[in-house]
């Protein structure tokens, strides 16, 4: 399944479709995310699988999307910029290692593992391997850095990645292209369409 996953991923007709479902509101978010109350982090294993890899990943993402009020489009974005997929491990300058499709890095093994109730090298293979498990504690991720962020999204999205203001300016730059190429796949899928 992995296989399938991989290569669904790599195929534009998945990402423009999740970026049309999102629709372009979805990128105006509001603080309205930071007053929900937080969510507690669902054990790896809880999103049903759908067949067809394309649409089990779709499934991953608009539940975890739902779960904490952030837009799919926001998680596509980020999945998209963060670049990992399953069984990619990126070292860091620092020392730490970032892990499969959100890149997660490893200062959040410990957090996570005490939530799925699991060991710190059962959640590092499931972070590592499971494309829905890697999302879900991503976009977990991605709340909290919201919330921190009292609810400015933005700021939430450049947190995600560092709090370090360099770091985080970079980050919004890569966002920002992302968003533009998106935006350019759905006017292509739009024009197709017609």
């Amino acid at each position: 399944m992995s296989r399938q996953l991989r290569d669904a991923w790599q195929r534009p007709s998945i990402r423009t479709w999740l970026g049309v479902t999102a629709l372009t509101g979805c990128l105006l978010a509001s603080s309205a995310s930071a007053a929900i109350a937080s969510q507690p982090l669902p054990p790896p294993g809880s999103s049903s699988t759908i067949s067809g890899a394309g649409r089990h990943m779709a499934s991953c993402i608009e539940a975890a999307a739902s779960t904490w009020h952030i837009s799919p489009l926001v998680i596509l974005i980020l999945l998209h910029v963060e670049g990992g997929s399953l069984g990619a491990v990126h070292p860091n300058a620092n020392g730490t290692v970032d892990i499969g499709p959100m890149q997660i890095n490893q200062i959040w093994l410990p957090t996570l593992a005490r939530h799925w109730r699991e060991t710190v090298p059962q959640t590092y293979a499931t972070l590592e391997n499971s494309f829905c498990a890697n999302v879900v504690a991503g976009t977990w991720i991605l709340h909290k850095a919201i919330v921190e962020a009292h609810g400015h999204l933005w700021r939430g999205v450049a947190y995600y990645h560092s709090h370090t203001k360099v770091f985080e300016s970079d980050y919004l730059r890569a966002v920002l292209a992302e968003v533009r190429h998106l935006q350019a796949e759905m006017r292509m899928h739009d024009g197709e369409a017609s």
